[in-house]
């Protein structure tokens, strides 16, 4: 689903559903962050799902926090990720990724680093509302296994059915040495829990 109007990247809070038709291949990004085939298989097949509460810190309320669980269907575990948008370095391990470290700020796009091709693809795309206000980037390195992973979050135009649609999107760069993998991930809104 779309979407709404309402919906800005200053308050995300909703669940949000990986729209794996409308995405790219995540299977060679998993495959290059060392996860393995089988766990890949079973994701494949599972619905994505995010539950993300976006808020100010309480000391704070120049700092935003987004804080999100995945649940997959299948009897996969889900994850828990939490991000503070201060571009602080942070420690985080799960089942999935294992043991990284992160850091996520407000951006905006025109101060973008990185290698050319990767920074040409993490900048496309964007609808107006993100292109000339402030999206969230985050980028991420996990040592043991040698990758990094840097993506940019904001709304795009997404063709469905012949017709152009407003979703939330991630534009993800994952590199593993001179491997890389360079995905488009969409996600359906599901709206608000009660």
């Amino acid at each position: 689903m779309a979407a709404p109007e309402s919906v800005k990247i200053g308050d995300l809070t909703g669940n949000w559903v990986m729209n794996k038709s409308l995405s790219g291949d995540t299977d060679s990004v998993l495959a290059l962050q060392g996860v393995s085939w089988f766990l890949r298989k079973a994701i494949g097949l599972a619905t994505v799902t995010q539950h993300l509460k976006q808020y100010f810190d309480e000391k704070d309320p120049s700092i935003t926090h987004i804080d999100f669980t995945q649940t997959i269907t299948g009897g996969i575990k889900g994850t828990t990720e939490l991000r503070t948008l201060d571009y602080q370095w942070r420690p985080h391990s799960d089942y999935l990724f294992g043991d990284l470290k992160g850091r996520s700020r407000w951006i905006k796009l025109a101060d973008l680093n990185g290698a050319d091709e990767d920074q040409k693809f993490l900048r496309q795309d964007w609808l107006p509302e993100s292109a000339e206000g402030e999206m969230v980037e985050s980028y991420v390195e996990n040592d043991d296994k040698g990758w990094t992973g840097h993506q940019v979050w904001g709304f795009q135009e997404i063709e469905v059915a012949e017709k152009k649609e407003r979703r939330h999107v991630r534009n993800v760069v994952v590199r593993k040495g001179d491997d890389v993998q360079r995905v488009k991930l969409v996600f359906d809104w599901a709206g608000k829990d009660e």
